[in-house]
């Protein structure tokens, strides 16, 4: 056979297969994309979630399309490892990701892992990651590609970000797309502790964002922080921050709705942790891990409603590759503890499960209990928590409690705490300084009488029967979940 017709039925083959390849690609999928939108420090300050003073029209925007749950929430409140839960759906002390990522920290996740960008990658999905990544190794967290480029001011200028994000889905394409949209807002300003070095420069630092300014005197503090002018004047910082994220989200918006892509997208928004000051991020009190959480799906058949589901960043990547028909595959070895050894059985696809088909419904059922797993921060942080909600009840076990509990460097250098250490203040919000600081081994509350949890019921003798009720509920979890700091109830 002469070349040039060997050449032709190789191209011919090769088409064939290309054929197939697609083929096969669309049936591992839905064909349906994906946008998860994370915010960097954010709480409840949103105009759809009751407050008066934030200027949030495009989360609220969202929340109007699709389902907004009041009792959602991360299960480790510090940046890198609610990230790493959020990709994977595995608790971080289960993949090693304990703390951040960067730096001097250098938490990373196992090898072994499996993650969501992967996973999608690998059913036919192009990925893209834009703004904040801050997990690692990259290798485990792996996108198809990172348009950080012509981004001035980084990951706090949405307008760029936005640009980014569409120059990348109007690439032509079939293949379905996952846009991680990361946001460095509203996370405090690095060098001084507070947000004046990123919002009251006399230039823009941020060009194509528009400067929306918050006055200190209309700010109202949240029951969990003082009323004071420190915390006041960082709010309206906070704020400003927060609606510089919320112009990104209105012109993603824009993009789906002029391109038809609302359609066929699915758009999650949420927070990796709370807000930064004392009392909420690093702690696993409400503030710190109650969050907001909004999704808008094309195949909704209720808008505008909310949800009371105790859903958490676990469940995030099950409920993404159940709406794309994306099967979860297992992880590697467990990392071996001193409880159970090296032998262990692969990782579970995901500790969590996927929310879909309550996003219909106010009350759902099976959804009244969640659990919460803090080991680190920055590396000299170590403070590990462990959390079950249950009902309207909330046990804390602070294992290493005889510890003082440690300050972030940015929320100890805040204005808000060193106000309190120059004034010798004894109260900080619903609690005591003292109290904040020297943690018991077991705090437990009542979350419907006590929302703020000032009141520790677990030397109660009335509410022994319920202490030791959900001990024994987070210790069985703390078991199945292969938690090396399970052993602190039997060590030391």
């Amino acid at each position: 056979m002469p070349n040039r017709w060997k050449v032709a039925c190789l191209v011919c083959l090769l088409c064939i297969w290309g054929d197939i390849s697609r083929a096969d690609d669309a049936a591992l999928n839905s064909g349906m994309n994906v946008i998860l939108i994370v915010a960097d420090d954010m709480g409840f300050q949103i105009g759809c979630y009751g407050d008066p003073v934030a200027r949030t029209p495009g989360i609220d925007r969202l929340a109007e399309r699709g389902t907004r749950f009041t009792r959602a929430g991360c299960t480790t409140a510090s940046c890198s490892p609610s990230r790493s839960v959020l990709l994977t759906g595995l608790h971080n002390h289960a993949t090693g990701a304990y703390g951040l990522a960067h730096a001097t920290h250098h938490f990373t996740a196992y090898s072994s892992v499996r993650t969501l960008p992967v996973m999608l990658a690998e059913a036919g999905y192009r990925t893209c990651s834009i703004g904040k990544f801050h997990v690692a190794p990259e290798e485990v967290f792996h996108f198809d590609e990172y348009r950080n480029d012509r981004l001035i001011g980084g990951s706090r200028n949405s307008a760029m970000m936005v640009a980014n994000a569409v120059d990348w889905m109007e690439e032509e394409d079939e293949r379905p797309f996952f846009l991680y949209f990361c946001s460095s807002d509203p996370h405090r300003g690095a060098g001084t502790g507070d947000f004046a070095n990123l919002n009251d420069r006399e230039e823009n630092p941020y060009p194509g964002c528009e400067r929306v300014r918050f006055e200190a005197s209309e700010m109202t503090p949240p029951p969990w922080l003082p009323d004071n002018d420190d915390v006041r004047a960082e709010l309206a910082e906070y704020y400003q921050a927060i609606n510089r994220f919320d112009q990104g989200v209105s012109a993603l918006l824009d993009y789906l709705e002029s391109s038809g892509h609302i359609d066929d997208t699915l758009v999650i928004l949420l927070s990796d942790n709370g807000p930064p000051f004392p009392g909420a991020k690093t702690t696993l009190y409400q503030p710190g891990m109650n969050l907001p959480l909004i999704l808008a799906s094309p195949d909704a058949t209720a808008r505008g409603i909310t949800c009371d589901a105790r859903v958490s960043w676990v469940d995030i990547a099950p409920t993404i590759l159940d709406f794309c028909d994306v099967t979860p595959t297992l992880g590697g070895p467990r990392s071996p503890n001193m409880s159970n050894g090296p032998n262990q059985p692969p990782s579970p696809a995901s500790h969590g499960r996927s929310f879909l088909d309550v996003l219909d419904e106010e009350h759902p059922e099976g959804w009244d209990t969640t659990f919460a797993s803090h080991s680190f921060h920055e590396v000299t942080m170590y403070y590990p928590m462990r959390v079950v909600i249950s009902g309207d009840y909330k046990l804390i076990f602070n294992i290493a409690h005889q510890l003082p509990y440690p300050f972030a460097s940015d929320l100890y250098g805040s204005p808000t705490w060193q106000g309190v250490l120059s004034r010798g203040d004894e109260m900080y919000g619903p609690r005591t300084v003292e109290a904040y600081v020297q943690r018991p081994r077991f705090e437990l509350y009542n979350l419907a009488d006590d929302p703020w949890e000032s009141h520790n019921l677990a030397e109660l003798p009335e509410h022994a029967d319920k202490l030791s009720e959900m001990q024994a509920q987070l210790q069985q979890w703390q078991v199945e979940t292969a938690d090396p700091w399970e052993l602190k109830w039997r060590y030391e």
